[in-house]
């Protein structure tokens, strides 16, 4: 491949930046479901259900980590069980919509075997949201209700689940 030239075409300034993966896109459009959107950052994970439109994607629901502080949750939303309310909160919120099925969308995040990603998946799926997947990549329990932090994170957690429900 000749990298300059006067038929050199650059590719598109979020492929040049690493921060879309075009044809993993594609596919997921193609299946004309909405998607469910999971992003993680250090401090927590962002997460949208959305469909496609013409003019850009349409958020039918969403829900941002930051938001379980509202919700009693003290604890830090960068960990495991943040991941699963959050994506909790979005599928309630989604459920509430309308939307009953969607597929996962990880965007450039590396897929591991029981991390926040799949976290977020197992919150989705307990709001009702059917999604396609495997069974081995969702966390254990211990580590969805908190168990793994030691001290008072289980009731914390199960605290911050019944508020979710509440809202």
């Amino acid at each position: 491949m000749r990298r300059h030239g006067p038929h050199y075409r650059v590719p598109f300034r979020r492929r040049r930046e690493g921060r879309t993966d075009y044809r993993r896109r594609l596919s997921l459009l193609r299946s004309e479901r909405p998607r469910a959107v999971v992003r993680k950052t250090n401090a927590g994970v962002v997460v949208q259900l959305c469909e496609y439109a013409d003019r850009g994607d349409r958020i039918l629901a969403s829900a941002v980590a930051n938001e379980l502080k509202d919700l009693g949750w003290t604890a830090s939303t960068g960990n495991v069980p943040a991941a699963y309310l959050t994506g909790y909160l979005a599928g309630r919120r989604a459920a509430a919509k309308g939307v009953t099925s969607a597929v996962l969308d990880i965007g450039r995040h590396h897929p591991t075997k029981g991390g926040r990603v799949f976290a977020v998946l197992k919150g989705l799926l307990d709001a009702g949201i059917e999604i396609p997947h495997d069974a081995g990549v969702i966390p254990p329990e211990n580590r969805i209700t908190g168990a793994h932090l030691g001290g008072e994170a289980p009731q914390r957690f199960a605290a911050t689940k019944s508020r979710v429900e509440a809202a």
